[in-house]
């Protein structure tokens, strides 16, 4: 267990315990489980800040290339080392400040992030079965969160909309019951790629109902539910999409709103420091 929670003001409520945290240095590549993690206004340290993009700078994902799935990358000393079946591992140092930039298109947001040499792009093109060009999102460069959420000064690496997303086993556990009704294997958390888990919340979904919330060091700010697509279809351990569309159709029997599959919250980070396995999460008392 972590130690790192300080000690809870009055009527601080405990909402539960972070069970696992999470990070994906390269988008839509598989990440990694750390027994501990620095939260900054990104997010978890080095969590999304690589992206591949096509030779006109749009993103890729699983969503059109579920074989991404299939390679992994972990943080090492401020970079990255990806593995993928039946080759040698690959570790990528940030660019230095003078590398090229090139303009990168995530969704509706357009930023200049920085290049890598065309070696490093021939390396990963086999990864997606196809050209394409690693990027990293440099510190300088702001990529500011939808306003409707969120103030002037938050902003997110190359996750999809919000720097972090919170799920509880709770409501993982609710799913596989309702799969394993339907005849439905479990999904293991990896389909979602959550930042922090939590467990020991009470009940399923509790997390619907959180809004400032602290953890070890840092404090979060609930503000939306994550809706869900077919990338939550594709198996991580194999790279091959659901053929009956699981676990997605099975959300939809109960977490549809709006016409979106709802299933973990988005977060933005109101304040950042150490954040370990164990700790407590507790509703925040006060900014």
């Amino acid at each position: 267990m972590s130690s790192t929670s300080p000690a809870p003001a009055d009527g601080a409520a405990t909402l539960g315990r972070v069970a696992e945290l999470r990070i994906y240095p390269v988008k839509s590549l598989g990440g990694v489980r750390r027994a501990r993690a620095t939260v900054g206004e990104l997010g978890l340290a080095s969590d999304r800040r690589w992206m591949l993009v096509d030779d006109d700078g749009v993103f890729f994902t699983q969503r059109a290339l579920p074989r991404m799935a299939l390679a992994r990358a972990e943080p090492i000393d401020g970079g990255v080392r990806v593995t993928t079946p039946g080759r040698d591992p690959f570790e990528i140092a940030p660019p230095d400040a003078d590398a090229p930039r090139r303009s990168v298109r995530i969704w509706d947001d357009v930023v200049e992030a920085q290049s890598y040499p065309a070696a490093v792009d021939a390396w990963f093109a086999p990864v997606l079965g196809r050209p394409c060009h690693l990027v990293y999102l440099p510190d300088d460069v702001r990529r500011p969160v939808d306003p409707t959420y969120a103030g002037p000064d938050d902003r997110a690496a190359f996750s999809d909309a919000f720097p972090v997303l919170l799920l509880s086993r709770e409501s993982l556990a609710d799913l596989n019951a309702r799969l394993a009704g339907r005849g439905v294997a479990p999904a293991v958390v990896e389909r979602f790629r959550p930042n922090v888990v939590v467990e020991g919340t009470g009940a399923p979904f509790a997390e619907d109902g959180w809004r400032d919330v602290s953890l070890g060091g840092a404090a979060l700010r609930v503000v939306k539910p994550c809706a869900r697509c077919v990338l939550t279809t594709v198996d991580p351990a194999t790279g091959e999409p659901s053929a009956r569309g699981e676990p997605l159709r099975t959300l939809a029997t109960y977490r549809t709103r709006d016409g979106k599959v709802l299933f973990a919250q988005n977060a933005l980070v109101a304040r950042g420091g150490e954040v370990g396995e164990g700790d407590v999460v507790r509703a925040a008392t006060g900014g």
